[in-house]
């Protein structure tokens, strides 16, 4: 593309992949999670073109860019593109003074790993024109309309938590985030002598967008059988245990456990997060095991390659804990891993994983970081 040449940026942003520590699906269920951004991010390196409409936008990682109008934005046949329309799409319905602008996108997130690079990609770019042309948006607006783009455009009914995590994070913090109402605790985290060590499976199974909404169908299902006997129930956030084996009889075994693996869920988010201020570090690891048998047997959005690492981890006494992070069906495996075991458990997991999948593993470290924010502007 011809704006390539010489380009000269006003404002550069970037926009971080989170982490979920504990609290899976949790989310769009107005329960509680446990994310914190990290340092791998995507860069947006963004200047004001001068026009009315017309738009640039390249991504060096896919190595193409597309062109669009501000007045004519609709859906592409693009996945990654609808990101970037639908961001575009909520500006437009919040403001009339956005103008033609040029965007090269870097990313340091690998596709399909778990890390939300849709959330960093929608937030980075709205947080960026935010800034470039002064529309006046909160940080909490960016969350919001990020979210609706992933909704309306993309097709998936994601909850807050990707993007608030995007956004809203600190460096050395974790955040308590309660999906309900937003209200949200920076806890900070220093998990010394430990290290918290991701494993890419590069495995991601195309089941995971449509089942994700699947999932979030099978909750709402659960939710309305609960309200028959508890009307004060509006989501699985608002359910007890002792409810939901009231009302196991009237539900499918399939149901019953995704209803009974949210519930289980926000009491282990709960638990992790005082867990981590009382620098209970061993506790911490078990709920993470915890969660990963939830997330394999009963909301079944595991995958053999992520079991596998879950399992294997098991053998060392230098691993705390481990568990399956995003959305499901693959992407990486968090790993709580004594530092001075790093590098011999990267190696021996890397070799069994190969022998077992003939997949080479990606392995790197994870620390919490600060969301969103400007690097550079003129």
């Amino acid at each position: 593309m011809s704006f390539l040449e010489n380009f000269l940026p006003e404002l550069i942003v970037e926009s971080p992949g989170r982490i979920n520590l504990i609290g899976e699906h949790t989310d769009y269920n107005f329960g509680y999670v446990l994310p914190t951004a990290i340092e791998k991010r995507v860069t947006f390196r963004f200047r004001k073109n001068n026009s009315l409409n017309q738009c640039h936008i390249y991504s060096l990682g896919y190595t193409i860019g597309f062109d669009l109008r501000l007045d004519r934005i609709s859906k592409s046949e693009v996945e990654w593109e609808n990101y970037i329309l639908g961001v575009l799409n909520e500006l437009l319905k919040r403001t009339d003074k956005l103008r033609g602008f040029d965007c090269i996108i870097e990313s340091k997130l690998p596709i399909g790993s778990g890390l939300s690079s849709s959330a960093a990609l929608e937030c980075g770019l709205a947080f960026g024109l935010n800034k470039l042309f002064d529309l006046g948006l909160s940080k909490m607006d960016i969350i919001r309309l990020s979210q609706l783009a992933e909704h309306t455009f993309v097709g998936t009914q994601c909850g807050i938590m990707d993007q608030f995590a995007s956004v809203m994070s600190q460096k050395g913090h974790v955040l308590l985030l309660d999906c309900k109402s937003l209200e949200h605790t920076q806890i900070p985290i220093s998990i010394a002598p430990y290290k918290m060590i991701m494993l890419n499976t590069k495995v991601s199974h195309n089941l995971a967008s449509s089942e994700y909404n699947t999932r979030k169908i099978e909750c709402e299902e659960g939710v309305q059988i609960v309200q028959q006997k508890f009307p004060e129930v509006m989501s699985l956030r608002d359910a007890t245990r002792s409810m939901l084996e009231q009302c196991g009889a009237e539900m499918s075994q399939t149901i019953y456990n995704r209803c009974s693996f949210i519930i289980s869920e926000n009491d282990r988010v709960l638990s992790a997060a005082k867990a981590l201020q009382d620098n209970n570090l061993k506790l911490f690891g078990e709920l993470l095991y915890q969660a990963h048998t939830g997330i394999s047997e009963l909301y079944e959005v595991s995958c053999p390659e992520s079991d596998f690492l879950v399992d294997f981890s098991k053998e060392y006494d230098t691993v705390l804990g481990a568990r399956q992070v995003g959305g499901g069906f693959g992407g990486c495996v968090l790993n709580i891993v004594h530092k001075d075991a790093v590098d011999q458990y990267i190696k021996e997991a890397t070799k069994a994983y190969k022998d077992a999948f003939g997949i080479s593993l990606e392995a790197f470290e994870v620390r919490p970081s600060s969301g969103t924010y400007i690097s550079h502007e003129i």
